[in-house]
Formats: C-alpha cells, sequence, structure tokens
C-alpha cells in the first residue's frame, strides 16, 4: 500500500509572527482618516518601528551600549565582532528565530546568527552580513556601506570577494541618490 507523503519544504515552517509584525499589524489596523487622506502610513509605521526597536533596547540591552555602532572605528576581527554583537544589542536583541524569518530562508541560519551573536564567528561572505544587519535593522545602502567597507578592511579571507560587495553596493547607492530622494527615516 502506497502512502501518501506530505512534500518537504526547505528551511523550518514559517511559525507565528515575529512580535514586530504583530505590531505592525496593529499600526495598520489603527491607522486614523488623517492618516490615511495625509499618505502617512508608511511613516507612522516607520515611526512604529523606531519606537518598537527603543522599547526593545530599553528592556535588553546592557549598561553599556549607549548608541550604535560606528563601523568606521573597526580595525580587526575582534572589533568587527564586537561590532556585530553591540549593532545586534542596538537592534533590541532579535532572537535568532527573528532574524532567520526576516532575512528569507537560507539566507541566514538561526544557527550561525547565534554563532555570530556569541561572537563564534563571522559572517562568510556579503550576502550573509548584508542578512544579519538588515534583521538588525541595517537596511538603507546607505547604511551599510560603511558596514561592508569594514569587513573589506579586516576580513582577509578572500579581499576581493568583500571589496567587490562594498563597490556594488557604492554603485546602487549612487544611482539610487541619482534617482530617488533619501529615505524619511534612518534606524539604527
Amino acid at each position: 500500500m502506497a502512502r501518501c507523503r506530505k512534500p518537504r519544504s526547505s528551511g523550518p515552517p514559517p511559525g507565528p509572527p515575529s512580535p514586530w509584525e504583530v505590531v505592525e499589524i496593529f499600526v495598520r489596523a489603527t491607522i486614523t482618516k488623517e492618516e490615511l487622506l495625509a499618505d502617512s502610513v508608511d511613516l507612522a509605521v516607520a515611526r512604529s518601528l523606531e519606537l518598537w526597536i527603543r522599547a526593545r533596547r530599553a528592556t535588553r540591552a546592557p549598561h553599556y551600549v549607549h548608541k550604535a555602532p560606528d563601523p568606521s572605528l573597526i580595525s580587526s576581527r575582534a572589533d568587527l565582532s564586537r561590532a556585530l554583537r553591540h549593532q545586534h544589542i542596538w537592534a533590541g536583541c532579535p532572537t535568532p528565530g527573528e532574524m532567520e524569518r526576516s532575512s528569507g530562508i537560507g539566507q541566514l541560519p538561526s544557527t550561525t546568527t547565534r554563532r555570530v551573536i556569541k561572537g563564534d564567528t563571522l559572517p562568510v561572505d556579503p550576502t550573509q552580513a548584508i542578512a544579519f544587519l538588515e534583521a538588525c535593522y541595517v537596511r538603507a545602502p546607505v547604511d551599510l556601506e560603511p558596514w561592508l567597507a569594514a569587513m573589506a578592511r579586516v576580513l582577509d579571507a578572500d579581499p576581493g570577494m568583500w571589496a567587490s560587495a562594498h563597490s556594488e553596493l557604492c554603485k546602487e547607492i549612487q544611482a539610487s541618490s541619482e534617482q530617488d530622494p533619501p529615505p524619511l527615516l534612518r534606524v539604527a
């Protein structure tokens, strides 16, 4: 007798929405008519994200993290590891599972995320580094650029890979600055 099996999906099941997704759903459900008429829904969501991150940071961050790390000060692998951990704290300490779900299946495994947060390893390639930073709410290309520049400076395993990823991001920033105005809100 043949059995019918459910096809395997790649990666973990989607699971419940993340805490931020719940907040975003609430914000979108409680938009006022004035906000709709002023077309400021995205601004309300962006402001809510900023406040949500501040609240998480206030309840989860240790006393010694007072500001977002400055990637221009990174000069060694240890500095990079510390800065990534501090960026994770500055983002409100999202869990590795939340970070994996926000980056997409296969982009940033929760086990790798956990090891980066603990300081045991560094991202292995630019795609993984960008996924980690985006999961820590460093999403604008102009905010990602100094991080990739720092990684190109200190990661000597394959400097060409990091340098080319940095130059591609710089080209993207240049192209978008010629077309679009700067973003309304930067969270870092």
